[in-house]
């Protein structure tokens, strides 16, 4: 099968099953008739943009990230994300630390990445922290209360924030 052809298979499973592991997805496709490797599957999801988001159910699911949508939608899509899976964050100096459900920061490192804070040097994510450094400490500041505002925006409260 074509790799387009395979593309296209991967983004109708992915819209039409809650799809937890790269395992679960070969199997949907070889049932599909379509036979993968591991290292495939790795590759076509990264290529794809696809990400893992928690869903209605608490379980993880892949999803499509930004392809082919208005920057409207992109960004609602990530303040959703960033909803779900934001326990609290702060700032220290330059520095915003985020603090993750477990298995979430590398979603929520993308998500802030992509949302284009102009001010954002990088972000560093582990398993259950983002750690976000920007230009100034005024820029860690303003950008955490876009962050939360955009968060509130897609949900009704805001992710629990300490207060120096």
């Amino acid at each position: 099968m074509m790799k387009s052809n395979r593309h296209d298979r991967i983004l109708e499973l992915v819209a039409t099953h809650d799809i937890e592991t790269q395992e679960e997805l070969a199997s949907l496709l070889k049932e599909s008739g379509v036979k993968v490797t591991q290292a495939t599957i790795s590759r076509d999801i990264r290529e794809l943009n696809l990400t893992k988001i928690t869903a209605e159910n608490g379980r993880q699911k892949y999803i499509v990230l930004g392809r082919g949508d208005s920057e409207n939608d992109r960004v609602g899509r990530y303040a959703r994300m960033l909803k779900e899976a934001v326990v609290s964050a702060d700032t220290a100096k330059n520095f915003v630390v985020i603090r993750t459900n477990p298995g979430m920061a590398s979603v929520v490192g993308a998500a802030i990445d992509a949302l284009g804070l102009t001010s954002l040097v990088g972000c560093l994510a582990g398993d259950d922290t983002v750690f976000c450094a920007f230009k100034e400490d005024e820029d860690a500041i303003l950008a955490l209360e876009e962050l939360e505002d955009k968060m509130a925006s897609a949900a009704e409260e805001k992710p629990g924030r300490r207060k120096k």
